[in-house]
């Protein structure tokens, strides 16, 4: 499968939402290939960061994390400074070193729950990757194994629960799907991202309405239900 050329010139060309960045979330349900967007997503930018939330999230905290993600990533990137992000060992149990972030053109924010309400603020725009729980958790327990078994009933209980009181898919400005050679990309529920703008932390829907102009200009419309393949 190619790079997402496409989807990335659309991304640089949003306005900075953090500080001089562009910080751009990459969410959907665990195991739906997320990372493997993100990491395709970042070369085709040139080599952007990406902070995957696994390595700021831990055991004792899945989805407890935001403090140590203001702290360590969007405060100083909102400031233009280099973030230091304590990266977990999940086999370890311990947090293991820092790995640097710097403020680039676009940051890539990767992870279940990284279009969360307290992030919405911060993002220029939100991705969703468009796989059903069902099969995303049955691909993501596949990889991992027996021996991780265990740790998946715990993880797909807490997905579940954050996604009921916190979800992201009603905010996401791009469904972003696997096909055999491209990705498949649809506008989200909420829209295209605004030009002038970041998404909104209330429960309004960001982004231009259904067959909006400036929706066509950019190449998509809610209206037509279009669908984009960016090789």
């Amino acid at each position: 499968m190619g790079e997402p050329t496409g989807l990335a010139n659309r991304l640089r060309a949003l306005p900075p939402s953090c500080g001089p960045v562009r910080l751009v979330a990459v969410d959907g349900h665990a195991g739906s290939g997320k990372s493997t967007l993100a990491d395709r997503l970042a070369r085709a930018l040139g080599g952007a960061p990406v902070v995957h939330l696994d390595e700021v999230a831990s055991h004792a905290a899945l989805f407890d994390w935001v403090d140590r993600l203001t702290d360590q990533v969007t405060g100083p990137l909102s400031r233009g400074e280099t973030a230091q992000v304590e990266v977990y060992d999940w086999e370890r149990r311990a947090y293991r070193g820092r790995a640097p972030v710097v403020p680039a053109e676009v940051v890539l924010l990767e992870g279940v729950g990284a279009g969360r309400r307290a992030l919405r603020p911060l993002l220029a725009g939100l991705l969703w990757v468009d796989m059903s729980p069902r099969d995303a958790w049955e691909r993501g327990r596949r990889r991992d194994g027996e021996a991780l078994a265990g740790f998946w009933d715990r993880w797909t209980e807490a997905e579940r629960d954050h996604f009921a009181g916190d979800p992201s898919y009603g905010f996401a400005h791009f469904l972003v799907r696997e096909g055999r050679t491209a990705y498949e990309v649809r506008p989200g529920p909420a829209g295209l991202p605004h030009p002038t703008g970041h998404v909104t932390a209330g429960e309004e829907e960001p982004g231009f309405p259904a067959g909006r102009p400036e929706a066509r200009r950019c190449g998509l419309d809610h209206g037509e239900a279009q669908e984009l393949r960016f090789p």
